[in-house]
């Protein structure tokens, strides 16, 4: 009987773990970097590669980093959003094109607009990796100080635009 008690208590042990695991929600990646210094960095441009733009340069306003490729399927998604966000003149965003071919990038904007004030070239993915980012599309809002706030992971929706973007973002400018 007690050669069954250990690997019993192993089972138990393992479900509580699994149940936990169950509860949350897997849309919800969280960040080491939140409430961090945004990760330093210069970049090409996209559209001028001959120009670079820092996070230095950055600095003094509040900004979306939205991270995006031409060959993101996801990325059409949230595309049309950002572009009516862009729009409205809230906050201004910066694209981080990344691991991307940079005419394909720049034919996609000119298909499906462009939103950004400016984008980065990322080609070789570092600069996501600094960020911790797992994939593309995910989104940042940055701080007038140059601090990430928040990260949002996977296609931004209406409803994160609203309840927790575009209400961070008026808080951060006042």
């Amino acid at each position: 009987m007690r050669r069954y008690l250990l690997p019993l208590a192993v089972f138990v042990l393992l479900v509580g773990f699994l149940a936990v695991g169950l509860q949350r929600d897997p849309k919800i990646l969280p960040s080491p970097l939140i409430d961090k210094p945004a990760p330093a960095f210069s970049l090409p441009r996209l559209d001028d590669p001959a120009k670079t733009l820092s996070a230095a340069d950055l600095k003094g306003k509040v900004w979306l980093l939205n991270v995006w490729a031409s060959w993101c399927v996801a990325c059409r998604i949230e595309h049309p959003l950002l572009v009516e966000l862009a729009g409205s003149g809230a906050v201004p965003i910066v694209g981080l094109n990344y691991k991307d071919k940079r005419d394909e990038a720049l034919a996609w904007l000119a298909k499906h607009g462009d939103p950004y004030v400016v984008s980065i070239v990322d080609a070789q993915g570092l600069v996501g990796i600094d960020w911790g980012v797992y994939g593309v599309p995910e989104t940042f809002v940055v701080d007038k100080q140059g601090v990430i706030r928040l990260k949002h992971v996977g296609p931004v929706t209406p409803e994160v635009l609203r309840e927790q973007i575009l209400p961070l973002v008026k808080k951060l400018d006042a």
